[in-house]
């Protein structure tokens, strides 16, 4: 960034050296699928984002519905607003590109039998409401199911090729929002009559399936639209076993379930309304209003300037830049993707300035956001799934997470500081960073993360702790330039309403492999493969448990990938003896991690988009600056103190040591510690930090001699400088 000698001087007058000003870090440029509305259809869609936002902060806090009603609903109001924004397929760039007539009649067409299920609903909730006990199953086949199942089949293969212009709805996509409101309408009947009970059963009205069926494709095609094809295909592969199982050999096979049976409880809380979606409806939908309240304050604005302020002059400034902004916003907005596209578009740039190659800026990027989901006390919403799943309070976990967090980020760090150091790189200049001093003036805007905080802390509920932070985002917005009025909050909401999309779809196809999960009995069985590793060696059960959670988090939003591995891994690491939170955190971590391990590394991928590196080189670089987030799961299992789990002393000592461990890994990995280290002085090194990860006494004692000895070897060899460092690297 250039500036002239009198644009300088203009500037240094008016006491405001801001040349770097990071605005809209946290907003989230529109996909190529996104819809972008003008004119009434704008109003329309606005308004229902803001209602869909609205009726969750009433339905927390005011108002409570009953727990399936509340779900279904929940679900529903995504797929509405997910197909009103979401084409499936790319747009027509030119008129003649436009889909012919006949599909466009065709789709309409359909709005006839979709429209005809929906009556139907209203018919069977008034025969139910009128004391009915249940509904003729040739009327819910010939007269609901089978029109709905065809429809919304119909619809979803035409929306496949349908194309139209970005600001117009197709009237496939038309068609599929209201078959989500016949299933959600269908469903609302049948789970608030006493033929609830009868799911999974020979008794369950024939309707609940078919629903179920048209719901689970609503859903695959939602997540296809938002998520790509890599959640879709596992889902896929995980119902073709619901009916392929009995046919398998060895561990895998099991009797087999009928279509009815399945379906008629895959729908329930036992698979789509159960764990994922209680938290997507609850924890992850008031903490992404949480987060629009703070755009909409600016307040992701100022953490990502506050970084720059306090890290830019540092040698390889941007980089460390990178680490902080990245994890404060990755903890709050749950993707490391999002994330990487958001603060990586200002900071990858600057990284390759100061001399970093295209490659190493953004591993860098895509290492530091992938670790936000890990930051307590939001840790994106994984915490929230495991407190769903585990029955651990939340403030446990996040307390739990903090001394793997910590390690995490300074293993990068290291890593940063020391490639900086080995290649002689500077940190920024005074001019170039926004002045410290101006910035901690507003240190106020860090209110509503403190007090979501305390209020967690303190003994409030996860939704009333939300609650207050969110108030509170709008009210401190009053001391900035950016105060939120009625305007500013409807468009928070409705932000709120479109972001939430991605999230919920996510889940609910996750809650359906989950539900494949509990009904066949599949989780049971990998726990038992494990109980049988764990007969041989522990370390091998523990390595077969880490290569399925990273398989099966590939390509997944981290919600997702840690719901399927918590359903199919955690169990089978607690039937061999592992306690349930470390077993949990084991799962959690290389779910999270998936997104930066080779071949299909999201967050690195989007990373080489923007710093124009290869994609895999990018993903492996990435892989090796986050190496400790593949070392610190094994060594809750070695010593759960690192959980927080036992006496302060032990805590200490092992939060101490593992620190100095990830320090001489990242010496290893960089090959610079206090200057170049020899091939021989990296191997003892490597020996040095493995024996102090290990946390044992005896190692921990080793690992300090091998430590303090090369240190002293280091700083008498290369002296206080960095050893052949320029001396605007040696800055820090």
């Amino acid at each position: 960034m250039s500036h002239s000698p009198d644009s300088r001087d203009d500037v240094a007058a008016d006491d405001v050296v801001q040349p770097i000003n990071a605005e809209g870090v946290d907003e989230v440029a529109a996909e190529s699928n996104r819809r972008l509305y003008a004119g009434w259809q704008w109003l329309l869609f606005g308004a229902l984002a803001i209602a869909y936002s609205l009726f969750h902060l009433v339905s927390l806090n005011v108002y409570p519905l009953e727990t399936w009603s509340f779900r279904i609903l929940h679900i529903a109001g995504a797929l509405i607003l997910g197909f009103g924004f979401y084409a499936g397929t790319r747009f027509a760039d030119q008129e003649h590109e436009r889909s012919a007539a006949w599909m466009r009649w065709l789709s309409y067409a359909l709005l006839i039998p979709a429209l005809y299920t929906l009556v139907r609903v209203v018919m069977m909730y008034q025969a139910i409401d009128a004391g009915a006990l249940r509904i003729a199953p040739e009327i819910e086949a010939w007269h609901f199911g089978y029109p709905l199942m065809l429809t919304t089949a119909a619809a979803i293969l035409l929306s496949w090729g349908y194309r139209q212009v970005r600001e117009t709805l197709s009237p496939a996509d038309l068609v599929l929002m209201v078959c989500s409101l016949s299933v959600a309408g269908y469903l609302l009947v049948m789970f608030n009559s006493p033929l609830r009970a009868s799911t999974g059963t020979p008794f369950a009205p024939v309707g609940i399936s078919y629903a179920a069926i048209a719901g689970s494709l609503l859903i695959l095609e939602l997540t296809r639209r938002v998520a790509g094809l890599a959640l879709v295909t596992i889902s896929a592969i995980f119902l073709i076993y619901v009916f392929a199982g009995p046919y398998l050999p060895g561990f895998l096979g099991y009797p087999g379930l009928s279509l009815n049976r399945f379906f008629s409880q895959v729908y329930t809380d036992a698979g789509i309304l159960g764990p994922t979606t209680a938290v997507s409806s609850t924890y992850i939908i008031l903490f992404i209003i949480f987060a629009a309240f703070l755009q909409a304050s600016k307040v992701g604005d100022y953490f990502v300037n506050f970084a720059f302020a306090a890290a830019g002059r540092a040698r390889g400034g941007p980089a460390k830049v990178s680490i902080f902004a990245s994890g404060l916003m990755g903890m709050i907005n749950g993707t490391s993707a999002g994330n990487v596209v958001s603060t990586g578009s200002l900071t990858i740039p600057l990284m390759k300035k100061v001399g970093y190659p295209a490659r190493s800026a953004g591993a860098i990027e895509a290492a530091a956001s992938t670790g936000g989901q890990i930051m307590p006390p939001i840790m994106g919403a994984g915490a929230f799934i495991m407190a769903e799943v585990t029955g651990i309070p939340y403030t446990e976990i996040a307390v739990a997470a903090l001394i793997p967090a910590i390690l995490y980020f300074l293993s990068i760090y290291c890593m940063v500081d020391f490639e900086a150091a080995r290649k002689g790189m500077r940190g920024m200049r005074k001019e170039e960073i926004p002045q410290f001093r101006r910035l901690a003036k507003q240190v106020y805007l860090f209110t509503p993360i403190i007090i979501l905080i305390a209020a967690l802390f303190m003994g409030y509920s996860v939704i009333r702790a939300g609650t207050l932070a969110t108030a509170s985002a709008a009210m401190v917005s009053w001391l900035t330039p950016h105060r939120m009025g009625l305007r500013a909050i409807l468009t928070a909401l409705q932000l709120a309403g479109t972001m939430s999309i991605q999230i919920i779809a996510v889940c609910a196809c996750a809650g359906l492999i989950v539900g494949v999960i509990a009904l066949t009995g599949v989780g049971a069985r990998f726990s038992s493969l494990l109980l049988g590793l764990a007969g041989v060696s522990q370390l091998l059960a523990l390595f077969f448990a880490m290569c399925i959670s990273i398989l099966l988090g590939m390509g997944m939003p981290t919600t997702a990938a840690y719901a399927v591995a918590a359903s199919v891994v955690a169990p089978g690491l607690i039937g061999i003896g592992i306690q349930p939170l470390v077993a949990h955190f084991f799962v959690f971590y290389f779910a999270v991690v998936s997104a930066i391990t080779p071949p299909v590394a999201l967050a690195s991928y989007a990373a080489a988009g923007i710093s124009g590196d290869n994609a895999m080189g990018t993903s492996v670089a990435s892989f090796k600056i986050g190496l400790a987030a593949f070392i610190v799961p094994f060594m809750f299992f070695y010593n759960p103190a690192m959980l927080m789990e036992g006496s302060w002393m032990q805590i200490l000592r092992v939060g101490v040591t593992a620190t100095l461990g990830i320090v001489l890994l990242a010496a290893v990995v960089q090959a610079w510690f206090f200057g170049p280290v020899k091939a021989w002085q990296r191997i003892v090194m490597l020996i040095g930090a493995l024996f102090m990860i290990y946390g044992g006494i005896y190692t921990d004692i080793a690992g300090l001699a091998i430590g303090t000895a090369l240190f002293l070897m280091q700083r008498k060899l290369h002296g206080k400088g960095g050893g052949g460092a320029s001396p605007a690297s040696a800055s820090s």
